[in-house]
């Protein structure tokens, strides 16, 4: 029977939700992939928080999580994570080894994770694949000054859930962004 791997960096590490039922064990820190990650998704579901998100262009490569599937349907796992995530089905990254199917918004995730399950004792995985929209939600580019600002620019809950996010993100998500809030006064007042 197949064995599938569900990959985690970010909200999914700490609040499983809907996925709970459909994964098996506890996470596998830092164990999965070394992927570029960074806090440039402006999320919505997050009142304009930064969210984590594989990111090409400025990510930081850092490891990522595992978490055992209950499924032997790779497409189940997939949907089990969509549901999870509450994004469509084209947000999720999936690599089958042994069938060949996958899909992603970047084969450089298509061959990293390649590389990755064949080390592994896993014959596929899934993994939230958005797209980083910083540029597109703030009409600024993305650098760790801008990113500084949308979030000096928040206020109340969207503030309060931009740091909860950030303080939670796996303690080895080592990105810029962090690093440089980490030395920032305002931002770690709520921290102390």
């Amino acid at each position: 029977m197949p064995v599938y791997a569900i990959i985690g960096f970010g909200s999914l590490i700490w609040d499983l939700d809907d996925l709970r039922p459909w994964v098996t064990g506890e996470w596998d820190f830092y164990s999965g992939p070394i992927l570029p990650l960074e806090f440039s998704l402006v999320s919505a579901k997050r009142k304009r928080a930064l969210a984590l998100v594989i990111d090409h262009i400025d990510g930081q490569n850092c490891p990522t999580c595992v978490i055992r599937s209950r499924r032997d349907s790779l497409a189940l796992a997939v949907s089990d994570l969509a549901t999870r995530e509450r994004a469509a089905i084209e947000k999720i990254g999936y690599l089958d080894v042994n069938r060949g199917t996958c899909w992603s918004r970047s084969n450089t995730t298509l061959d990293t994770v390649r590389r990755w399950l064949q080390c592994s004792s896993f014959d596929g995985a899934a993994w939230t694949d958005g797209e980083r929209n910083f540029e597109k939600a703030t009409g600024e580019p993305f650098s760790v000054p801008t990113a500084v600002a949308h979030l000096r620019d928040l206020q109340g809950e969207s503030l309060s859930e931009a740091r909860r996010y950030i303080q939670m993100a796996p303690s080895r998500v080592d990105t810029p962004l962090r690093r440089a809030l980490a030395e920032q006064s305002w931002w770690n007042k709520q921290f102390d």
